[in-house]
Parts: structure tokens; C-alpha cells; sequence
């Protein structure tokens, strides 16, 4: 939590401390204005002093007013920027993140951390910042100032504060353990509502809308329970405070009360004395405030710094490689690399790709699942990539751009190891479709602009038409400027894959990656595809995932793999002839009639 308030300006803090020290200076000096009005004034019968003294508490209550105004709105400032900046670097912290973080932290978590956990952090600021400072002043102030007034009445307040305290630390011990799992379930809460948003229309398919609605609701009762258990736990401070200050008061009026009666009291002090223990019982209601925010706060607070200080697995190399690799100090130097549009520091242009015996294996799992995979593609060839589900085409296809990083071998373009180039040149060098076809909220041409910013309306409809989107595109009342819902809701399946493949060729890269993104469209649209793509990416290489052999057959090499294992490499008629597998890929999906 203390790395959290760090980020606060101190000059702020400082300039708001000052306005709840004038708050609290007010407030405790009213009490004996009113001691000097009933002794010197009432009981004297002198109008002017009384007049006199009543306009010093006037004013007193003004200044009270406006340092609370002005220390308010200062701390309310600084807790809402606080979130704001936490909720951003949350957000550009898991932007850096390979998906490795994403596999260990979860997507629901990372949600949940950005919202809940940052409001619960944000909350204890604003709180603490104020209160811890008020409170304190209010509660010890007042017990001095009425020991100013009478010691044995003070004593009467000082024996309560020990009681306090031991009741805190006890409740904290059992609460505390009980917020953190109210955090974790509500983890899994987001997780299960997220998966049956985006999951109705499979769980509707298989009736399982009473499981799924049941799953969900015992995540909730358990969420429940531990919330109620949690508050009960802490409600017990309030009533306990209470109890205290209350039996306090009623202690210091029989004291004051007989005190007054033997004449060794005057009646304002006794007067003065009641008015304090409001004001202490004020200071610790404001204290139990932040007391009962402390414990959920921290578990926010720890939960946001794990992202925070995560580690990134994947991040630019310390050194970059020198000119003999054909690197300059800010990325790839030569002319062969530049790019397409015109130079720069990007891969785009003439580069081979290579996997040189390359291992992977995923953390936390008893076998690789990718083993001794290599070859290499020169500029201008397309190699596509063939298995069974689950035969690792995918983690291949990621280790490109990293996404994950390889545990043994290495993968090279140009020529050099995509782990010694800063991240933005290599992702640079490569354009990208995914095995899930995903759009972002705006219009077609945002979407498209996010392939290449400042992409002109002609070179869109020229993506949208290699993609084969143009006529749907055209149909739409708004053209390049209709709105794609979230994930692309309005549209079909294979619109959001053409659209998606539209974003990929309209980028200028070295190295195009389709990941099964011909999955949803028919034979003629995946021809008409993959000939348009041609004249596009001549000087390009192109990897291609597919599971249908009409994607893969016209690829320069075709890469077979099984279980994890690079199993053939060569094109269609030569695997065809010699490749086990890939015969076996082909009996799956091509039908021979048998002789009579």
C-alpha cells in the first residue's frame, strides 16, 4: 500500500494536511469558547462578553467549514487521479505482457483488477489520506483539551482507547483472510459471467443453461457468504465504539455531576467535557471508517502491484546485434529489409524466415509440445502449416512474433534471432491474422487503419476487395464508416474472417501469418482469396494454417506436424507420395470411389 501512496504529489498532501490541521484547530477551540461564555459570561450576566465570545465561534465554525471544503475536495482530487493512473498503467502494463502473464493472471483477474480492485485502493485513499489525519487530532485533541478542563475526566476517555485497539487487532485477524477471498471469488465470478456472455449461444445449443446458471449461483452463494461473514465481523467495531464512548459519557457525567454538586467543578467545564466527547466520539467513528476499509483496500492494493511488478517474460534485448548481422543499433539496416512503403527501421521487404531446431514447451506442462522443428522459407514463398488439432500449428505460428518465446533453437528473420530486435521493429515486420476472428469497437475503417495508419480509401477498399469483403462492405448504408460492434457482432463468421484477413494484407509487412483464417469461408471465397493474396505478397513470406487441403495444396512447402514433431516438409505431390501422415490427412478429407 505504501508503494501505492508514493505516487502521490507531496505538495498536494502537504497543502490538504494544512487545511485539516485549521479544521481541526477550529473545532477543538469551539469547545472552550463556550467553557469561557457559561463561566464568564452566563454565569456573570455580562451581554457584551457573551456577544463578544459569540462571534469568535461564529467565525471559528466558518474556518472549520471552509479548511473541511477545501481538505475534501484536495484529497477527493488526489484519490480520483490516483485511480486513473492506476487503471492505466494496469491497462499498459498487461499490453507488454507475452501470453504467458495472460495464462498465469487470467483475463477475468485482470478485469476485476482494473475495476474493483482499484476503486477498493482508491476508496482507502481518499479515506485514509483525510481521516487518518482528522481522526486522530479530533480523538487525542479532544482527550487533551478536556484534560485541560478536568484530568480525571480525560482519564475516563484514555481508559477506553486500549480496549479499542485490541478489539481492531483481533477483528483484522479474522477478517482480513476473508476479503482476500472475496477477491479471488469475484475473480471467478467475472470469469463465469464472461464465459456465458460470450458462450450463450453454445450453452443454449446443448440446453445447459441450468448447469451453467447453477455454477455461476454457487460461485455467488460462496461470494455471499464470505461477505456477509466479513461484514458481520466488522460491523461488531461500530456498535462496540459506541458502547464505549457511551458508557465514557455516562462516566463523566456522574463524575462531572458530583464534581458540580461539591463545588470543586463548574458547570462549563462539565459542559465543555460533553461537547469533547462528541468530538472524540466523532474522531472515532471517522477512524473505524478507515479501519473497516484498511483490510479489503490492502488485498486490493497487493493484488494491483502483482500486476504492477510482474515480471514481463518477453522484452528487448540489452544489446542490440551489431552491423555484421545486418543490424544497425535501432533495428535491421539493410536496404533488402526496408520497407515496402519506403524505408524506415521495419522488416518489411525481402526477408527469409527460419526455425532452427526449435523446442517449446509451456510452463507447467510434462512434455514439449513442440520438438526439433526446423526449416526455412525465403522471401516470396508461402509455407503452409498441416496437422491434427492439437499438434502445436498455433504455438508455432505465435513463436514468430513472440508471443511466447521459444525454450530452445531459435526462430530467425533476415537472418537474426527475432529475440535479438526490439519488439516494435519485429512486430513491425510481421502482419497477423489470428485463429479467432477479432474486431474492435468502432467503424471498418478503424479497424482497417489499425493494419496501416493513414491508409488511404483506396488502399482499404483494395484490402477489403483481395479479401473478397467488398460487396457486403458496399451493400451497408455507411460503406467504410459502418459501425462494427463489440467483437463484431453484427457481422457473420466469415465477413469478420474476411475483414480480419482485409486488416492483415493492408499492412506492409515481411512476414504474413494466417492462422486458420480460411476456416469460415467456402472453396470459391478461399480460392479467390489466396489468388488475390498472390500479386500482394510476391516479395513476402506467407505462413498459412489450415486443416482443409484446398488451402494448402498450392504452397511452396508444406509443413506436417505430429505430435509436435516436424513429421514432412516439401510441397503437395511430394508429401503426397512419401509422407505418411499427410497421406493420412488426405484420406480424411478426399474421397476415392473403390474399384469394383
Amino acid at each position: 500500500m505504501l508503494k501505492i501512496i508514493k505516487r502521490l504529489p507531496a505538495g498536494m498532501v502537504i497543502l490538504a494536511i494544512v487545511f485539516v490541521l485549521i479544521q481541526v484547530a477550529a473545532a477543538l477551540y469551539l469547545p472552550q469558547v463556550m467553557v469561557d461564555i457559561v463561566n464568564n459570561g452566563v454565569m456573570a450576566g455580562k451581554v457584551d462578553f457573551i456577544r463578544s465570545r459569540g462571534f469568535l465561534m461564529i467565525l471559528l465554525s466558518v474556518c472549520s467549514l471552509a479548511a473541511a471544503i477545501f481538505n475534501t475536495f484536495i484529497f477527493s482530487r488526489l484519490s480520483y487521479k490516483l485511480g486513473s493512473e492506476l487503471r492505466s498503467d494496469i491497462f499498459g502494463k498487461a499490453l507488454s505482457f507475452s501470453k504467458a502473464e495472460f495464462d498465469k493472471i487470467g483475463t477475468a483477474s485482470l478485469i476485476t483488477r482494473n475495476t474493483n480492485d482499484v476503486t477498493q485502493v482508491q476508496t482507502l485513499v481518499e479515506m485514509g489520506l483525510k481521516f487518518l489525519i482528522l481522526s486522530p487530532c479530533m480523538l487525542f485533541g479532544g482527550i487533551i483539551m478536556t484534560g485541560l478542563l478536568s484530568p480525571k475526566l480525560a482519564l475516563v476517555f484514555l481508559c477506553a482507547v486500549p480496549f479499542l485497539i485490541v478489539s481492531y487487532i483481533i477483528i483484522y485477524r479474522f477478517a482480513s483472510p476473508l476479503f482476500t477471498k472475496m477477491q479471488k471469488l469475484l475473480d471467478k465470478m467475472n470469469l463465469l459471467f464472461r464465459e456465458g456472455l460470450t458462450g450463450a449461444r453454445v450453452i443454449r445449443a446443448f440446453c445447459k443453461e441450468g448447469s451453467e446458471y447453477e455454477k455461476y449461483r454457487a460461485v455467488n452463494r460462496e461470494y455471499t457468504h464470505a461477505s456477509v461473514t466479513a461484514g458481520t465481523i466488522m460491523s461488531i467495531f461500530v456498535p462496540l465504539i459506541t458502547m464505549l464512548i457511551s458508557l465514557a459519557t455516562v462516566v463523566i457525567t456522574w463524575i462531572a455531576g458530583v464534581s458540580v454538586s461539591g463545588g470543586t467543578m463548574q458547570i462549563g467545564a462539565v459542559m465543555g467535557a460533553i461537547s469533547y466527547s462528541g468530538q472524540i466520539l466523532m474522531g472515532f467513528g471517522m477512524l473505524t471508517a478507515v479501519i473497516l476499509a484498511i483490510p479489503r483496500g490492502q488485498v486490493s492494493a497487493k493484488r494491483i502491484n502483482e500486476v504492477l511488478d510482474m515480471p514481463v517474460s518477453i522484452t528487448d534485448p540489452a544489446a542490440l546485434p551489431e552491423a555484421k548481422t545486418g543490424l544497425s543499433a535501432s533495428g535491421p539496416s539493410l536496404q533488402s529489409l526496408q520497407s515496402l512503403a519506403g524505408g524506415g527501421s521495419s522488416l518489411a521487404g525481402a526477408a527469409s524466415l527460419t526455425f532452427e531446431n526449435v523446442d517449446f514447451r509451456y510452463a507447467g506442462a510434462e512434455r514439449k509440445t513442440l520438438e526439433g522443428i526446423a526449416f526455412s522459407v525465403n522471401p516470396g514463398q508461402t509455407l503452409a502449416i498441416i496437422g491434427s488439432t492439437g499438434e502445436g500449428k498455433t504455438t508455432l505460428v505465435n513463436l514468430i512474433s513472440r508471443l511466447y518465446d521459444v525454450t530452445g533453437g531459435g526462430v530467425k528473420i533476415g537472418g537474426t534471432d527475432v529475440r535479438a530486435m526490439k519488439q516494435s521493429v519485429l512486430h513491425d515486420a510481421i502482419s497477423f491474422s489470428p485463429q479467432k476472428s477479432t474486431l474492435f469497437f468502432g467503424t471498418i475503417r478503424s479497424n482497417m487503419l489499425m493494419g496501416k495508419p493513414g491508409a488511404t480509401d483506396d488502399e482499404i477498399w483494395a484490402a477489403l476487395d483481395m479479401a473478397q469483403a467488398t460487396e457486403f462492405v458496399r451493400t451497408l448504408a455507411q460503406g467504410l464508416d459502418s459501425a462494427v460492434e463489440k467483437g463484431g457482432g453484427d457481422f457473420s463468421g466469415g465477413q469478420k474472417q474476411r475483414l480480419c484477413i482485409a486488416r492483415t494484407l493492408i499492412k506492409n509487412a515481411g512476414v504474413y501469418v494466417f492462422d486458420d483464417s480460411f476456416s469460415a469461408l467456402d472453396f470459391k471465397t478461399d480460392s479467390l482469396v489466396r489468388a488475390a493474396m498472390k500479386s500482394k505478397l510476391q516479395g513476402a513470406v506467407t505462413v498459412i494454417v489450415a486443416q482443409r487441403l484446398s488451402t494448402v495444396m498450392d504452397a511452396d512447402l508444406i509443413a506436417v506436424l505430429d505430435g509436435g514433431k516436424l513429421a514432412g516438409l516439401g510441397t503437395h505431390e511430394q508429401l503426397e507420395k512419401t509422407n505418411r501422415v499427410y497421406g493420412e490427412i488426405i484420406a480424411s478429407q478426399v474421397y476415392k470411389e473403390e474399384a469394383v
